[in-house]
């Protein structure tokens, strides 16, 4: 068995964790779901499963795209506005 040294387990809080922010509306979600993948990409190195790494490196991108895209919508002021 081998040991990942309490990394699979941070790894487990963070997902679930994000999980529950998400579900709550919080953009922060994605913050911790990003430190999570992380993780995630860590275990899969020491593992030697790539499959892992490359698989939480594409849901990291996609965390990153979900945290850009759900922004706080600004309000423009201009000629348009009046």
């Amino acid at each position: 068995m081998t040991d990942y040294l309490g990394l699979d387990w941070l790894a487990m809080v963070l997902t679930f964790t994000a999980i529950y922010l998400l579900g709550n509306k919080s953009r922060y979600g994605f913050l911790i779901m990003m430190a999570g993948n992380l993780c995630w990409t860590a275990i899969g190195v020491w593992a030697h499963s790539y499959a892992m790494v490359l698989a939480n490196l594409g849901f990291f991108l996609m965390n990153v795209r979900g945290f850009v895209k759900w922004a706080p919508a600004t309000q423009a002021t201009g000629a348009l506005d009046a």
